[in-house]
């Protein structure tokens, strides 16, 4: 048989191209020169084997030969063949496996930029920011809601003025058009529209939001962050929904120990009003208003000078705008009805809903965290009424707040390129960045009527940014030098340990009977180990009490309590022996009577 057709069967087994045998002679059909061919004694005449193979398998033979590459001529041998098979086999996975390797070495192992990892102190102070926030929406009589952190894309845009540019839009893959959710009241307004039929409604929610903003992290500016959102949706009086959110939002910085807050108010009857009066073109209010938002961040000559080359305002025009934008107070009122602001509706209107608000928050007792500001524009399109933003003495930029007439002073001009590369950058040390608001809020009562043909439902809520609170917290308690104001991450109320060969599973009994009985207790997890290491790491726990156990005082069915950081000369000093089926009852009382170490306590142990 011809070595052609011998080499053609053998790569047909090896392929599975045919289940049958190539047949022993030639096919039919092959003329006198085709057969002189195979039979030549020159080798360079005779034809390969893919040439022997039927016609309908060269395709399916050519495929799987360019899968299967070899470095040798492939034997006529079929178990030569297989073994060629194997070696390309394992040479490929270890060429997959350098590579894998490589690719590893080469890969930037960090978060993303704006995000950040928690673990420890602050994510036990964050966690007890939810539970005392939580705590109070659950007070009000609100409900909790949770909604997807994207949503479909056209629910979001057109609903956030100038900062639409901030939203994470993700990478279309043939379905949906889907971005991350920008805050939680878009989404919540979604969910009132499919949902309509519920009525009044009180609503809470904890949750992260995107924005691809520039992330100054130490100051609680990031591109993923949490929010605590409470809103009230229905027919309510006016302004006692808005009154309540505002005794709320005191509530709230009491609980956890900011009491030195001011909630900037305002009304977008009134801003609407001071820029119709002013001569604004209509179209060029929701510009001008948004221009007018950055007076907290940027001196006025600044925003005047973007109202007047990048918006195109009269310069005339702005400086009546300033007129009022200046001014702040109480007294602001009475200022207004004798203006030219008073005889326009929508001024009217506003004035009005701002002496009753001020008349209900004086019945809830949050009147006096209120200040008056005509400069709050807040730059989302969404808000109708009353609006609102709560700062502290934190909030502005160390730049602005020290003096600097501009940023100007304190920066150099960076050219375009240079700009786009650092909008990545952390700018945490840049003294034109301040932490910001820390909450803010409004009357929104069109903004359901845009996902529904049924209506609007009037709206009013307040939105918390936990990580621009958790920056000043950590600042604050940083900067404290009373010891009962650090935050340990973990909480131990007894820490157990033994003498001698050690007693682990002595040391887990009465663990289990501590954690049993709702006590934070720890132990080391070894089988042997020195009572020097045990006691330093009961103090770096800030245990207060420890648990010592030593094998005759257990024979006895006694351990030795001690109450920790004791002075000399007390006569408890080395601790006291105590049968062990009562020793958690004492621990009990004992911890009882001590000073409340509980992070509420370790807050308010300083002057927040």
């Amino acid at each position: 048989m011809p070595r052609a057709i011998q080499t053609a069967n053998a790569l047909i087994r090896f392929f599975g191209c045919r289940q049958r045998p190539f047949p022993n002679q030639l096919p039919l059909g092959f003329g006198d020169i085709q057969t002189q061919q195979y039979f030549s004694g020159l080798h360079s005449k005779r034809p390969s084997s893919t040439t022997a193979l039927d016609p309908i398998f060269t395709d399916r033979f050519a495929t799987a030969s360019a899968r299967h590459t070899h470095s040798r001529r492939i034997s006529s041998t079929p178990q030569r063949t297989r073994h060629l098979k194997q070696g390309s086999v394992a040479s490929n996975k270890d060429d997959m496996a350098r590579k894998d390797k490589k690719e590893a070495n080469n890969v930037s192992v960090k978060v993303p930029k704006g995000t950040k990892d928690v673990f420890g102190a602050e994510a036990l102070l964050r966690a007890f920011l939810f539970q005392r926030i939580t705590e109070i929406f659950k007070r009000h009589g609100a409900q909790e809601l949770d909604t997807p952190v994207f949503e479909l894309r056209e629910i979001l845009t057109g609903k956030y003025g100038e900062d639409s540019k901030l939203i994470y839009d993700l990478a279309d893959q043939g379905g949906e058009i889907c971005s991350l959710r920008y805050d939680l009241t878009v989404p919540f307004a979604r969910w009132l529209a499919l949902n309509s039929s519920l009525g009044n409604v009180k609503r809470y929610h904890v949750g992260k939001v995107y924005r691809r903003d520039a992330p100054a992290i130490q100051k609680g500016r990031l591109r993923e962050f949490y929010q605590c959102d409470i809103d009230f949706a229905g027919q309510f009086d006016p302004l006692t929904a808005d009154a309540e959110i505002l005794a709320i939002t005191k509530e709230v910085f009491n609980s956890i120990g900011l009491k030195d807050i001011s909630v900037k108010i305002n009304n977008r009857k009134i801003l609407d009003a001071i820029f119709e009066v002013c001569g604004v073109p209509e179209e060029k209010i929701r510009p001008i208003s948004s221009a007018v938002d950055k007076l907290d961040k940027s001196p006025w000559e600044e925003v005047k000078k973007e109202m007047v080359e990048q918006k195109g305002l009269d310069p005339e025009v702005a400086d009546r705008i300033w007129g009022y934008v200046q001014r702040k107070g109480f007294e602001v009122l009475d200022w207004l009805q004798n203006d030219l602001l008073y005889q326009n509706a929508k001024g009217k209107e506003g004035v009005e809903d701002m002496k009753l608000l001020f008349e209900y928050c004086d019945a809830f007792g949050c009147k006096d965290a209120l200040s008056f500001d005509l400069s709050l524009a807040r730059g989302l399109d969404y808000y109708t009424g009353c609006i609102w933003e709560v700062v502290t003495a934190e909030s502005a930029a160390p730049a602005l707040s020290s003096g600097a007439e501009t940023n100007g002073a304190v920066k150099k001009e960076r050219s375009k390129k240079d700009k786009k590369a650092s909008e990545d950058e952390d700018r945490s040390d840049d003294p034109t960045v301040g932490v910001g608001s820390i909450a803010a809020g409004g009357r929104y009562d069109k903004l359901v009527g845009m996902f529904s043909n049924k209506g609007d439902i009037p709206c009013v809520g307040i939105s918390f940014g936990i990580e621009r609170i958790l920056a000043i917290l950590k600042k604050r308690l940083e900067a404290s030098s009373s010891s009962a104001a650090q935050i340990r991450p973990v909480e131990t109320d007894c820490y157990v340990m033994a003498f001698g060969t050690g007693m682990l599973p002595e040391r887990m009994a009465i663990a289990k009977q501590l954690w049993d009985a709702g006590l934070k207790a720890s132990f080391q997890y070894k089988v042997k180990t020195r009572l020097d290491k045990q006691f330093k790491e009961a103090e770096n726990l800030g245990a207060p009490f420890s648990i010592i156990l030593a094998e005759e005082e257990w024979a006895r069915g006694e351990v030795k309590l001690k109450q920790m950081s004791l002075p000399e000369g007390h006569p408890e000093k080395e601790g006291i022996n105590l049968p062990k089926d009562t020793v958690v009852q004492e621990l009990k009382k004992r911890l009882a009577a001590i000073e409340d170490r509980s992070l509420a306590a370790r807050l308010g142990a300083v002057t927040l």
